[in-house]
């Protein structure tokens, strides 16, 4: 899955017509409406402001709203730019000014899904990536060097715990996890103790 970069606003001009899509991430469904009902209070003299998002680390929560465009020109065609892109977490807001050049369905259609089209790739995206969180102990003589390497090599340092031990989280990928565990033990020449601790969501910048 992906979300956006940063939130994020894009207008088009089609026929006379202004279509203003914002963008916002969110982490639930109320965020989602409040963002929402923030920018229908911005624009609130415009004809309408169609609605959609998709929500959870698999997507599974989507909706979408027309708010009084002909059924299915509007928010359904939002929410299928966002499922086909593999977009999460993320809120799309179109604000319609009429310019007095009507569309018809098809024209709808497409001025939606462009709206938001356009809008995400001002924004950017970011891949969402689920990795395993493991747990390097070392002792203090260790931690010094231990850390510098593993903040120089490719893999993300969460958190570092300064304790009996100095422990440090590291997000690492299933495939990877061999190698890593063999890197680190020839690093500390065997004394560092490794264990995997869950897993967790760490966003990527595709480049």
């Amino acid at each position: 899955m992906r979300t956006i970069k940063h939130d994020g606003e894009h207008e088009l001009d089609i026929k006379k017509s202004r279509f203003i899509c914002a963008l916002a991430r969110v982490g639930d469904e109320a965020a989602a409406r409040a963002f929402i009902a923030q920018r229908r209070r911005l624009h609130w003299g415009a004809g309408h402001n169609c609605t959609a998002y998709v929500l959870g680390a698999d997507g599974g929560v989507q909706r979408s709203s027309d708010d009084g465009e002909p059924s299915g020109t509007a928010g359904v065609p939002m929410l299928e730019v966002l499922r086909h892109r593999g977009i999460t977490d993320t809120v799309a807001v179109v604000t319609r000014y009429f310019g007095g050049v009507k569309l018809g369905a098809g024209g709808l259609i497409r001025a939606y899904g462009n709206a938001v089209a356009a809008a995400v790739d001002v924004s950017g995206l970011l891949e969402l990536r689920t990795l395993l969180v493991v747990e390097v102990l070392a002792d203090y003589q260790q931690a010094g060097r231990l850390e510098s390497d593993l903040r120089d090599s490719r893999h993300r340092v969460l958190a570092v715990r300064y304790e009996t031990d100095v422990q440090v989280d590291v997000a690492v990928s299933d495939e990877e996890l061999p190698g890593f565990l063999a890197w680190i033990a020839e690093l500390t020449a065997g004394q560092a103790l490794c264990e995997v601790r869950g897993s967790t969501v760490v966003e990527v910048d595709p480049g």
